[in-house]
C-alpha cells in the first residue's frame, strides 16, 4: 500500500484506531518467517532494527546529512507481531536540540484480511544526532 492509497483503504488502516497526529507514515514491512522467535512471534530485536530505521527517516531530512542514533529513550512492547502482519511505522519530531533531534515512533499491525484488525504493537523515543564526515556531533541546520 502507498501513500497515495484511496481514503477507504486509509480508513481501513486506522480500523477502530485513530492515527497518532502529526505523525507521518514513514515505514511499511512485513515480517517473514525467518524473523520470528521460538513462540513463533517475530522477534523484539527485529521490531527494534525497523522502529530505528523508521525514526530516522524524519531526523536526516531535517539534519541533511548524516546521523547516529544515539539513545532509545523508551520503548514499550504493547503486542506481539506475527508473520503476515503489514506493520506500518508513523514517527513525528517531538525535540530539535543544537545537534540532536528525537523522535517519537508508534507502530500499528493490520492483522486477519479476512476480519482486518490494527492494533497498536509498540512505540517508542528515539535521539539522533547530526555528524560530519569523522563521526563528530555538527549542529543541526536551521531551516
Amino acid at each position: 500500500m502507498s501513500d497515495s492509497a484511496s481514503p477507504s483503504s486509509r480508513q481501513t488502516l486506522t480500523g477502530p484506531l485513530s492515527l497518532p497526529d502529526g505523525s507521518e507514515l514513514v515505514l511499511r514491512v512485513m515480517p517473514l518467517p525467518a524473523d520470528v522467535n521460538g513462540n513463533g512471534d517475530i522477534f523484539g530485536g527485529w521490531l527494534m532494527a525497523q522502529m530505528d530505521l523508521a525514526g530516522a527517516v524524519l531526523p536526516s531530512r531535517i539534519a541533511k546529512g548524516r546521523i547516529a542514533t544515539v539513545a532509545v529513550n523508551e520503548f514499550i512492547f504493547k503486542q506481539p507481531v506475527s508473520v503476515g502482519d503489514l506493520v506500518s511505522f508513523y514517527a513525528r519530531v517531538v525535540r530539535v536540540g543544537t545537534t540532536s533531534i528525537t523522535v517519537h515512533v508508534e507502530v500499528f499491525a493490520e492483522r486477519n484480511p479476512a476480519n482486518l484488525q490494527c492494533v497498536k504493537v509498540t512505540e517508542a523515543n528515539l535521539t539522533y544526532v547530526a555528524i560530519d564526515s569523522q563521526g563528530k556531533p555538527r549542529p543541526v541546520p536551521k531551516e
